[in-house]
C-alpha cells in the first residue's frame, strides 16, 4: 500500500479515537460499520487499502453525540461535520475532521470544509413493508441530490466552478429547508418503537444490506482495532456474512484499491503517494 494511505490511516485513528472517548463519557454506544467492521473482524484493524472508517449509532444516541460533541471538541483540533456546523456541507452524516490536515477526494469538489474524517452514520427505524421503504429512500435521495445540486458538488473541478459566487443568504435559506425535509424523511418512523429494523440512510450498499435488528446493533462486544479497542456487533458473522458472503476471503487484487482520497497536506507538505 501507498505512503498517502498510512498516513492518512493515522490521522483516521487518531479521530477515531477521539469519538470513542466522547461515545464513552456521553455513555453512547456506537458500532463499526461497512469496511471498518469487515476490517476490525479479518485484519484486527485497517482494511489495509481502505481509506475510510464507517461507525453508526442509533438516532438518538447519534442526535445526543451532535448536541454534546462541539462543546467536547472545543479544545481539540477536531471538528464536528454536520449539516448545521458547516452550511456547504450537503451530506446527511456528520464526519468528524482533523482539523490540522486538508484533503482532496476522488470525484467529490465542494466547498464544504476539508480535512481527514471518519464517518458517522445515523441508524434510523425503517418500515417492514418494502413499498414503504421504496417511497422512504426514494424521497430521501431526491432531497439528497437536490441538496449535492445546489450546494454545488461536483465530480470534476474545472475554472467555472472558481467563478461561482459564494450562496447568498436566502440561497442558503433554500438548502436549509431542504436539509430539514430530509431529515424528517430519515427520521419518519422513529416513532413507532415497535418497528424491529434500522438502517443506515445513506449507505452505499444496496438497501438489505445495512438494515439491522435493534439487537443486532445495541449487544456490542470489544474488538482491536489497531491499537484501540472499539465496539462491534456480537453477532457481527450475520451482518458481514450478509454484505459480503464468504467475508474473510481476500478479493482479487485487482479490487485492493482506495476509493476516496487522492491528495493530503498536514505537516506543511503534501501528499500524492
Amino acid at each position: 500500500m501507498s505512503g498517502l494511505i498510512d498516513r492518512i490511516h493515522r490521522v483516521e485513528l487518531g479521530n477515531l479515537a477521539q469519538f470513542v472517548k466522547i461515545c464513552t463519557k456521553l455513555q453512547l454506544p456506537y458500532t463499526l460499520l461497512g469496511g471498518s467492521l469487515l476490517g476490525a473482524i479479518r485484519h484486527q484493524g485497517f482494511i489495509p487499502w481502505d481509506d475510510d472508517v464507517d461507525v453508526g449509532l442509533l438516532r438518538a444516541d447519534y442526535d445526543q453525540l451532535l448536541a454534546a460533541a462541539p462543546a467536547l471538541l472545543q479544545s481539540t483540533h477536531y471538528f464536528l461535520q454536520t449539516p448545521d456546523s458547516d452550511p456547504n456541507y450537503a451530506l446527511s452524516y456528520a464526519k468528524l475532521l482533523d482539523r490540522n490536515t486538508y484533503i482532496e477526494e476522488k470525484n467529490n469538489v465542494n466547498h464544504a470544509r476539508k480535512g481527514v474524517f471518519i464517518d458517522i452514520f445515523p441508524l434510523d427505524r425503517v418500515p417492514q413493508e418494502p413499498t414503504h421503504q421504496r417511497e422512504q429512500l426514494a424521497k430521501f435521495q431526491w432531497y439528497n441530490t437536490r441538496i449535492l445540486l445546489q450546494l454545488r458538488y461536483h465530480l470534476v473541478n474545472n475554472p467555472l466552478v472558481k467563478l461561482q459566487p459564494p450562496l447568498d443568504a436566502a440561497q442558503r435559506a433554500d438548502v436549509q429547508v431542504l436539509k430539514d425535509a430530509r431529515t424528517a424523511v430519515m427520521t419518519q418512523y422513529q416513532s413507532q418503537a415497535d418497528l424491529p429494523n434500522v438502517k443506515n440512510l445513506a449507505s452505499q450498499y444496496a438497501y438489505d444490506k445495512e438494515v439491522f435488528t435493534i439487537t443486532q446493533v445495541t449487544d456490542l462486544t470489544m474488538v482491536p482495532f489497531e491499537q484501540l479497542r472499539v465496539q462491534v456487533p456480537r453477532d457481527y458473522a450475520t451482518i458481514l456474512t450478509g454484505m459480503y458472503g464468504d467475508y474473510m476471503a481476500l478479493p482479487p487484487k485487482n479490487q485492493r484499491t482506495e476509493k476516496h482520497l487522492e491528495r493530503l497536506i498536514m505537516d506543511n507538505q503534501v501528499f500524492t503517494d
